[in-house]
């Protein structure tokens, strides 16, 4: 790989262990992570370390809920029971809580990708292994199943069903991160005037359903290899490619197989605070960068917003940037990589 840093460890050689079960020892960080100020312009580093802290992924990232409590449901007038702080972790007690069920009615028409409800004849799923084509394992390890439904590993989220989410326990995506250095008419890197570090782009989308910027990524299908959803999800959104002639498509790949074929940098597995997630079903995503050094494969693809995106554009990369869902967290781990610039203001930095 080409990172700055260390790798991660590959899934397989990380410790499997049930997750609400293994961090008991964090619990007295917790009071004192509640007690400081959220703030929400603070760098992704920081971040992650304002929040309760419920449980870790493997790459010692504190794992929280934020988004995953917003109301109401997206896409919906559905409430969610509020959640206090000190109430997300399944390892506090609450007696009293009450959730709200939901599962949306796209969802409940059964499409491909969408399960059957629970108790229906003959839905016996295998939670915690592969079913199948379906993945229900999870890239943090074990979830525990309760009453013959997976539960949320970083908490409570004030809803239990599916809501816009197909599967019960993990919804699995793919997030392709591709990156260009910003260069001036002649060519040279920009570096910003303050930081002194070159700046960095991305492809960007503005999704439809939200209006946020977001990576261009999607749900890995039945059977999918990783590698495959990311190059799908890049053209298809980024590229238009569902509406291309064979002739185009055949000539987008050609070009594209070079960036995707080249050495890439995993830069997140795991876990993701969404706003769809429930008590039942969440979402998790592997986010890989894959970077254009020269820029000339780049350089040369027609970005053309398509499938769920409105709009798709080269975007400078900082920490001003508001992205959907966990997207700025992995954009930031992509700057760490790369040691391009991120903030203006050192001292937003964390420091152990």
């Amino acid at each position: 790989a080409v990172a700055a840093g260390p790798m991660p460890l590959p899934a397989a050689a990380l410790p499997r262990a049930v997750a609400v079960l293994s961090f008991s020892v964090l619990l007295s960080a917790r009071g004192a992570a509640q007690r400081r100020p959220a703030h929400s312009n603070l760098s992704a580093s920081c971040w992650s370390r304002l929040h309760p802290v419920n449980m870790m992924n493997s790459y010692g990232v504190k794992l929280h809920h934020s988004k995953a409590l917003t109301s109401p449901y997206p896409g919906s007038h559905i409430e969610r029971s509020q959640v206090p702080e000190d109430k997300v972790g399944w390892l506090t007690e609450w007696k009293d809580y009450n959730p709200v069920e939901y599962t949306a009615k796209s969802v409940l028409a059964r499409p491909s990708w969408a399960d059957p409800q629970i108790n229906d004849e003959g839905f016996s799923p295998k939670f915690n292994e592969r079913d199948g084509d379906v993945e229900r394992k999870s890239l943090n390890g074990l979830y525990v199943v309760e009453n013959g439904r997976p539960r949320n590993p970083v908490g409570r989220t004030g809803l239990t069903g599916r809501g816009l989410l197909g599967r019960w326990g993990p919804n699995h995506a793919a997030d392709p991160v591709v990156t260009r250095w910003k260069r001036d008419g002649s060519g040279n890197k920009v570096a910003h005037p303050v930081s002194g570090k070159n700046i960095l782009q991305f492809v960007a989308i503005k999704r439809r359903d939200c209006g946020e910027w977001a990576i261009p990524g999607g749900m890995v299908d039945p059977g999918e290899k990783i590698t495959a959803t990311l190059k799908r999800e890049f053209e298809e959104e980024a590229l238009n490619s569902l509406q291309k002639s064979p002739e185009e498509k055949a000539k987008l790949e050609k070009q594209l197989q070079k960036l995707f074929s080249q050495e890439h940098l995993v830069v997140y597995r795991g876990y993701v605070d969404d706003p769809r997630n429930t008590d039942n079903a969440w979402m998790e995503t592997e986010a890989v960068n894959y970077h254009d050094e020269t820029g000339e494969t780049m350089d040369n693809l027609p970005l053309e917003a398509g499938d769920d995106a409105g709009v798709v554009k080269w975007v400078d990369i900082s920490e001003e940037l508001e992205l959907y869902a966990s997207h700025s967290y992995f954009i930031k781990l992509v700057t760490e990589k790369r040691g391009a610039h991120w903030s203006e203001d050192p001292a937003s930095e964390c420091h152990e």
